[in-house]
């Protein structure tokens, strides 16, 4: 996480708040260039394997296209 960050991207929990999750896309690093609908769902989809302590899949990695590269 960065300095600007208040969600932990591994729990989405807001730093220093009991309770508190934020999934939504302002917990994006990075906002996409696209609509942002699926990214924000495949959030959520995670968040709430997360919080009903379900085992999430293994990251894999994956070409993607940023602005500037």
């Amino acid at each position: 996480a960065d300095d600007d960050s208040v969600v932990d991207p591994l729990t989405m929990k807001v730093w220093g708040v009991e309770g508190v999750r934020v999934v939504d896309a302002s917990a994006m690093r990075y906002v996409t260039n696209g609509n942002i609908y699926a990214p924000v769902m495949m959030m959520a989809e995670k968040a709430a394997d997360l919080i009903l302590g379900n085992t999430p899949l293994a990251p894999e990695p994956a070409p993607f296209y940023r602005a500037g590269n």
